[in-house]
């Protein structure tokens, strides 16, 4: 179409009666393959890579306006280059001008909007229609322009939020954990953990309907003892509205330690609700608001009212009552607290050296007294949390390849709870985090069976000669084949044993996670190890820390490889790569 470019704007392309005949032509402009089109009396340019896929539209159909892709078939306005499919995109349009039957195009026109900000709404795009494509190529583009963490994680997590009734889900904790594994991975697999992520949300809202936002309330004078009452009691009787409520009003009025305390008490007034998932989500929750601000503490905090409100709670099943009734031991804990806290205040409490082997007890008494003695003695939320997580981490790093596959998952809940439970109690030094720990240290209990025999892991020392790079070479081999479970614990040992650089290490985990297919519980397992990695009080625990997740992961990979396919794509497109001519294997 007519332009008002320049002269020294316009580039000469083709004869217009050429054109003519012909229909199409195929020149380069401004460094770029441009298709031309005579359709209708009138020229067109467009960019001749379709932007789906990269096909070449020069070989599609016009028709009534539309230009079509010979490929998969998407249909462009000619003149605009609107798309009719938003699995697709907007092609890029050049102005033309013919002057004495030539034809001229303007090669770098002035874009309608920058191109950041055309891949935004494409992300957008991508989340509301669950195209994983469209995602991959927008987290691809944003961070080619800055934006590749911060863009993609605040624009998942504002869909996310609105657009999923039952709240905060799987969806929302993968981006979170994946946010999380950001800064302990490579260039590439920061990409890959965004892709991971926004995925994931889009997935768990796909089909669901939209979240409709209760209101706080209009008294901004309510004290934070009142507010923790009244959300404490509409949880425990299932009003999640009238919780939403109250929670709304919390996070207008008090400050994050105290939403904290107010969400980990509701969370743990019942017992290990929803399998491990609702403190899980809550912590995840919270994390999160630490990479997005805190300014969106009130949309972010309301979608976990559900998974507490309405959570299943364990003291309802046999599992945790039957035939010692744990779950009681949670709640005469819970009652007790306050003479247990009053004796060890003013005291400072060390942890024994036996102290987690003794969270491992095959005796729940035992474990129950040995909590009450620490806190009688003075320990604090933190220093039993984090017991309970390496007791925890433990399970997972001991677990039995002689049990069913699917009890990986009892000992990852666990784990995942416990590991919430030790981030969550940095957050908050509220007695309620207390009941919260004896939880955790009863599912570890609980799971004792999954440990017997426990599987043995490598001593320190026996791998000391090794090359820390063929180590990690090998662990990602290992990778590849089915039952390498305690080849990786093996090889991750050696790492440790030869002084290999712990970053490397992770850094080579995370390219064997990213580029699976990994399972929700998978994604989780490895980020709250590295979360332990993090918070490790000695070099056994730091081993423990990446032994548990290279064994779990061991367990469950290899997949299909799927979405690395469609990541793959979406760089290679980026990279102006021919995707419809193949590529070398």
């Amino acid at each position: 179409m007519a332009t008002d470019a320049t002269d020294t704007d316009l580039t000469e392309v083709a004869d217009l009666d050429d054109l003519r005949e012909e229909g199409r032509a195929v020149t380069m402009a401004g460094g770029r393959p441009v298709a031309l089109f005579h359709h209708e009396g009138e020229v067109y340019a467009v960019d001749n890579r379709c932007p789906h896929m990269g096909f070449p539209l020069s070989k599609g159909s016009v028709e009534d306006g539309l230009l079509t892709c010979d490929w998969h078939h998407a249909r462009f306005e000619l003149s605009r280059g609107d798309t009719l499919d938003i699995w697709a995109d907007d092609v890029r349009t050049f102005p033309t001008e013919v002057r004495d039957g030539i034809v001229y195009v303007d090669p770098d026109p002035d874009p309608e909007i920058p191109p950041e900000t055309h891949w935004r709404n494409r992300l957008a795009d991508g989340l509301a229609e669950n195209l994983s494509l469209v995602a991959a190529k927008a987290i691809v583009h944003l961070d080619h322009y800055g934006e590749g963490f911060s863009t993609p994680l605040e624009t998942a997590v504002d869909f996310g939020t609105q657009y999923r009734a039952d709240g905060w889900g799987r969806g929302m904790t993968t981006l979170g954990a994946m946010a999380n594994l950001h800064d302990d991975v490579a260039h590439d697999e920061k990409l890959r953990a965004m892709f991971v992520g926004v995925t994931e949300v889009a997935d768990n809202c796909s089909g669901e309907p939209p979240r409709f936002e209760q209101y706080a309330l209009d008294n901004d004078d309510l004290s934070k003892s009142r507010l923790k009452s009244w959300f404490r009691d509409t949880c425990d009787v299932r009003d999640s509205t009238g919780a939403e409520r109250c929670l709304r009003t919390a996070a207008n009025v008090l400050p994050r330690e105290d939403l904290v305390e107010i969400t980990v008490a509701a969370a743990t007034d019942h017992v290990y609700m929803n399998n491990s998932h609702t403190v899980d989500f809550l912590n995840k929750a919270v994390e999160t608001l630490d990479h997005v601000g805190w300014e969106k503490r009130e949309a972010v905090l309301a979608t976990v009212v559900d998974a507490i409100a309405e959570a299943n709670r364990a003291e309802e099943t046999s599992t945790w009552t039957r035939p010692i009734d744990v779950a009681q031991m949670c709640f005469d804990a819970a009652e007790d607290l306050p003479d247990m806290v009053a004796a060890g205040a003013g005291d400072e409490w060390d942890r024994p050296e036996d102290f987690v082997e003794t969270l491992l007890s095959d005796d729940p008494g035992e474990i129950d007294a040995a909590l009450r003695d620490a806190v009688a003695a003075g320990a604090t939320t933190e220093q039993l949390a984090h017991a309970v997580a390496v007791a925890a981490l433990r399970r997972v790093a001991h677990f039995g390849t002689g049990n069913e596959f699917n009890d990986w998952n009892t000992v990852h809940h666990t784990f995942s709870f416990a590991n919430a439970v030790d981030n969550l109690a940095r957050r908050t030094d509220a007695d309620d985090v207390y009941g919260a720990v004896w939880q955790g240290a009863m599912s570890v209990y609980l799971d004792r069976f999954l440990n017997q025999p426990r599987a043995t892991i490598p001593d320190p020392g026996s791998g000391g000669d090794a090359d820390p790079a063929e180590l990690r070479a090998r662990l990602l081999e290992t990778f590849d084949e089915q039952g390498g479970v305690d080849e990786a614990a093996r090889l991750v040992s050696h790492h440790f044993d030869a002084g290999g650089d712990p970053d490397a290490l992770e850094q080579t985990m995370g390219e064997g996670l990213l580029r699976e297919d990994a399972g929700f519980h998978t994604l989780q397992n490895v980020e709250a190890g590295f979360r332990q990695f993090e918070l490790a009080e000695s070099e056994r625990e730091r081993r423990l820390a990446l032994i548990a997740p290279a064994r779990y992961m061991a367990a469950h990979f290899p997949t299909r490889r799927e979405d690395e396919q469609t990541f793959t794509i979406a760089e290679r497109l980026f990279q102006g790569e021919n995707i419809h001519e193949g590529s070398a294997d």
